[in-house]
C-alpha cells in the first residue's frame, strides 16, 4: 500500500468535531459547577484550619461563660433563697401585726380574698366564704349609700362636700389597715370598737388636712390616742388625726385641704408608727375608707376596701 492510499484511508477514518451552541452552554455550566464546588471545599478547609480574630475572641468569651456559669447558677439560687426568706418574714409581720395574710400584688383582681382562710378547715370553708362575702356586700352597700349622700350634698351646696382627700400623700392599699368596726386590740387581745382607719407610714411623714376647715382641737398626750388634731369642716363633718408626732397647727387656725398639719408618729397607745384617721358627721362615726374613692383609681380603691375589711387587728 503506497503512501497516497494510506493517507486517503486515514482521511476516511477521521471525522471533524463540531459543537452546537447548547453544547457549549452545558460545558461552561459544568466548568462553573466544578469551580464552585472547589471554592466551597477550599473555604471549608480554610475555615476549619484557620481562625479569625473575631472567632478567637468569641471562643475565648464562650470558655469564660462556661467557667462562670456554675457560679452564676449558685448566685441565682442564693438570691432566690433570700427573696423567699424576705417573703416569709413579710407574711409573719402581717400575721403578727394585722392578724391577716400579706397582700398580693392585687388581692382583688387575683381573687385573693380567701388567702386568710388557710387555717380554716375544709368543712367550714363555705361558711367562711359566706361571712367574707357578707362583709364585702355590707361595704358595697355602705359605699353606695355614701355615693348617694355625696350626690345629694353636692346638688345642694358644693361647700358641703365631705373630706375626700387622703390624709397621707401617695399611700397605697398595702398601707391600709383595719377600718372602723370591731377589731382585735393589739394590747389587750380582745375585740374592741375601732373608730377609724389605720394607715401605716414612716415616722415623720407629713399628715395633710383632708378638706378645708378650722382646727377645733389640738391635744398632746402620751396615753390613749396620743397627740391629736381635730378639724371641723362644713356640712357637719369632723376629721380626727391621732398618734401624731410633731403638730404644725394650733387650735382655731383655718387650714386648707392638703396643708401639712402634723407628722406621722407613735404617740399614745400605738403599736407601730401609723396614722389613725377618723371621719365623723353629726357626732356619728363614719368609715373613712368610703371617702377615699375621689383620690385613687377604682382598682386601688377596691383593694383598699379589701384590706380594711380583712385586717382583723388594729394598731392602737
Amino acid at each position: 500500500m503506497d503512501r497516497k492510499q494510506l493517507f486517503a484511508k486515514s482521511q476516511d477514518g477521521v471525522k471533524k468535531v463540531t459543537r452546537t451552541f447548547w453544547g457549549v452552554v452545558v460545558l461552561v455550566f459544568k466548568y462553573f459547577m466544578y469551580s464552585f464546588a472547589l471554592a466551597i471545599l477550599y473555604y471549608t478547609i480554610f475555615a476549619l484550619c484557620v481562625s479569625t480574630d473575631s472567632e478567637r475572641a468569641l471562643s475565648t468569651e464562650n470558655k469564660l461563660f462556661e467557667r462562670t456559669y456554675a457560679d452564676m447558677v449558685g448566685r441565682e439560687k442564693l438570691i432566690e433563697d433570700v427573696i423567699n426568706s424576705i417573703q416569709l418574714r413579710d407574711r409573719q409581720v402581717y400575721k403578727d401585726i394585722f392578724y391577716a395574710q400579706a397582700p398580693g400584688l392585687d388581692p382583688v383582681n387575683t381573687m385573693d380574698f380567701l388567702a386568710s382562710s388557710d387555717t380554716v378547715p375544709d368543712r367550714d370553708i363555705v361558711a367562711y366564704t359566706a361571712r367574707k362575702a357578707a362583709a364585702l356586700q355590707g361595704k358595697v352597700d355602705d359605699i353606695e349609700a355614701a355615693f348617694r349622700h355625696v350626690e345629694e350634698v353636692y346638688s345642694m351646696s358644693r361647700d358641703s362636700l365631705p373630706p375626700l382627700s387622703l390624709p397621707l400623700d401617695g399611700i397605697s392599699y398595702a398601707q391600709v389597715g383595719a377600718s372602723a368596726g370591731s377589731r382585735l386590740n393589739p394590747f389587750y387581745k380582745v375585740q374592741a370598737q375601732h373608730g377609724g382607719v389605720d394607715m401605716i407610714a414612716p415616722q415623720g411623714d407629713p399628715v395633710l388636712a383632708s378638706a378645708d376647715g378650722v382646727v377645733s382641737r389640738v391635744e398632746h398626750s402620751h396615753k390613749g390616742e396620743g397627740n391629736v388634731v381635730e378639724i371641723t369642716h362644713k356640712g357637719g363633718y369632723v376629721t380626727r388625726y391621732c398618734h401624731l408626732g410633731d403638730i404644725a397647727v394650733s387650735q382655731g387656725q383655718t387650714v386648707r385641704r392638703g396643708r401639712r398639719i402634723a407628722d406621722v408618729g407613735i404617740s399614745g397607745n400605738s403599736l407601730v408608727p401609723h396614722l389613725h384617721y377618723e371621719v365623723l358627721r353629726g357626732g356619728r362615726t363614719m368609715d373613712p375608707v368610703q371617702y377615699f374613692f375621689a383620690s385613687v383609681t377604682p382598682d386601688e380603691y377596691a383593694n383598699m376596701i379589701y384590706m380594711s375589711v380583712n385586717t382583723g387587728q388594729s394598731l392602737d
